[in-house]
């Protein structure tokens, strides 16, 4: 078998031929510092009803808790940027990342062909790998393995991509070569802590994810949205992009080369009276393969009713 050296290297440049764009490795343990602050932030209610966020508690800290034996955490990026854009600027918008197919499925598939070239190159290889699907801190563990850096907004940056990526995770009981994490490059920047209409960035570095717009379109699965926050959504039926768009970094961003997350013109060219009288039947037809699904039909035109 070859050294830890040549599979380190042999495992980031396949991955990179999977289409992800950056890969970074971390030893695996129990995150100390980041549970404490976990623990604090779900003390505060700043999770909503994400009462998922309280569950597994352990296994959200520690992922030798996810795989018996794990030493090593891949991080991986994969970028979701599109310049195609809504056409008409006054509908409702959605989250740039649920445009095209579900990421979940178009991310997953490339994770598991990762996994089993590990194991042809270094043997019988235990892990298990995530996108976004499980309690792993994934934004941490990105960091720790230098792939980039929690910005302000909370979303994990690189100087070269920007932060239009999804992160994922391969999780094995397989030593490698780490990284180290990389520097902060926010400075003095406020952009997009000045920029979220309800304030959900109460502080640099820190996140209130009851006040988020894609919290209230996305998570909250009560039949109204709380009137206190009528007129602060800036458009968004679906997720939000503010604190990424106004955000100087990602003005580095380039266009992803997935036809899967290229979104239909279908959708794109929809008016703000078309998304209003959208029926059940075109909802299913529109989002078959999208994350929208999520909210459901109920949830996407609950929100489409609360904008302004």
């Amino acid at each position: 078998m070859a050294n830890v050296s040549t599979i380190t290297y042999r495992i980031k440049e396949h991955a990179r031929r999977l289409g992800f764009d950056s890969v970074g490795i971390a030893r695996a343990g129990e995150l100390t510092a980041e549970a404490r602050a976990l623990e604090a932030w779900l003390a505060q209610g700043r999770h909503g009803t994400m009462h998922y966020m309280e569950r597994n508690f352990d296994k959200r800290i520690d992922p030798t808790k996810l795989v018996e034996g794990a030493r090593s955490v891949i991080s991986l990026s994969y970028n979701y940027y599109t310049e195609k854009k809504q056409t008409d600027p006054s509908a409702p918008q959605i989250a740039m990342y649920a445009l095209g197919q579900d990421y979940h499925d178009i991310v997953r598939a490339r994770l598991n062909e990762l996994m089993q070239y590990i194991r042809e190159i270094a043997g019988d290889v235990q892990g298990r790998s995530f996108v976004d699907s499980a309690p792993v801190l994934e934004r941490a563990w990105a960091q720790r393995a230098g792939v980039g850096w929690v910005g302000k907004n909370t979303n994990l940056l690189t100087k070269r991509q920007g932060s239009y990526f999804f992160l994922a995770e391969c999780i094995i009981d397989l030593e490698l070569e780490y990284d180290s994490p990389v520097k902060d490059y926010c400075g003095t920047c406020t952009r997009c802590i000045d920029a979220c209409p309800t304030e959900a960035i109460y502080e640099p570095y820190r996140v209130d994810g009851s006040k988020c717009i894609s919290y209230f379109t996305i998570e909250l699965k009560e039949s109204m949205i709380p009137e206190a926050y009528s007129g602060k959504f800036a458009n968004w039926m679906y997720g939000c992009d503010i604190c990424q768009q106004v955000c100087p970094i990602n003005s580095q961003a380039t266009p992803h080369h997935t036809p899967e997350f290229t979104p239909s013109e279908e959708l794109l060219t929809m008016t703000t009276a078309e998304w209003k009288a959208l029926t059940e039947e075109r909802y299913k037809k529109l989002f078959k393969h999208s994350a929208v699904k999520r909210s459901k039909y109920l949830g996407l035109m609950r929100n489409i009713s609360f904008l302004k």
